[in-house]
């Protein structure tokens, strides 16, 4: 059973029609990357397969549930984690307390175990949110959505406004949720890093899907990786 399907979702914001027919999937225990240049339609797919908007057209699964008009809280009890963009942490709160927000879920992850898979976080566990700094910030917007033992993240532009060294660790993160049999669907513009550690990627133009397949074949068209917005030349090794 896969984890998230999406067929043919079309998605509006007022008369503006956004994502036109937009199909996917992730299956369990898979990484799949949702790439794009701005305003391609990434955020409001991962809006419409969270409830947040609400697709006028197609379907969304999750589980095997159909979600599609059922509210983010419903979507999120199936066991879904939802990082989205800008982090939203809570500023005023320590890193400690920002952890103790989620109604924790059974399963392996916890704030100890947490703290062992971001040690910096633990080091600076009594600073508050706003002293963090930006990629500490990204590692506790995630580290929060791991609480609720998720079986499905969906990730947001996690690297938006790191360094490469940073954006290394992050994406490790998330090859380490895997390993504990988490699916993740990871909207990203940072092309080369993304395809390094997803087992399928999709491409969105203009609300559309324009490729669909194993990530590494992707990466392997030097081409089509180049014309895409954010590609850049970094080396990301070591994220096994």
């Amino acid at each position: 059973m896969n984890a998230l399907e999406a067929e043919a979702l079309h998605t509006f914001y007022g008369k503006s029609h956004i994502l036109h027919g937009v199909s996917l999937e992730v299956g369990e225990g898979e990484i799949v990357a949702l790439l794009g240049r701005n305003g391609a339609g990434k955020s409001t797919t991962l809006r419409s397969l969270m409830g947040l908007t609400h697709a006028r057209e197609g379907v969304v699964r999750v589980f095997g549930h159909a979600t599609t008009d059922w509210p983010p809280y419903r979507i999120a009890s199936l066991g879904v984690g939802f990082v989205p963009e800008g982090r939203r942490i809570f500023a005023n709160l320590t890193v400690d307390e920002n952890l103790k927000v989620p109604i924790e879920r059974p399963g392996p992850w916890t704030i100890a175990r947490v703290y062992q898979l971001f040690p910096r976080l633990e080091e600076r566990r009594n600073n508050k949110g706003r002293q963090l700094s930006g990629g500490e910030q990204e590692m506790l917007a995630i580290a929060r959505a791991l609480l609720l033992n998720p079986k499905l993240l969906l990730l947001d532009e996690p690297s938006q406004g790191l360094a490469p060294i940073i954006v290394q660790d992050v994406f490790k993160v998330v090859v380490a949720t895997r390993k504990e049999g988490v699916s993740v669907l990871l909207v990203e513009q940072n092309v080369r890093a993304a395809v390094e550690i997803a087992d399928r990627a999709y491409v969105l133009d203009n609300g559309e899907i324009v490729y669909g397949g194993p990530a590494a074949e992707f990466a392997a068209d030097e081409e089509r990786v180049r014309a895409l917005a954010g590609a850049s030349a970094e080396s990301w090794e070591g994220m096994d």
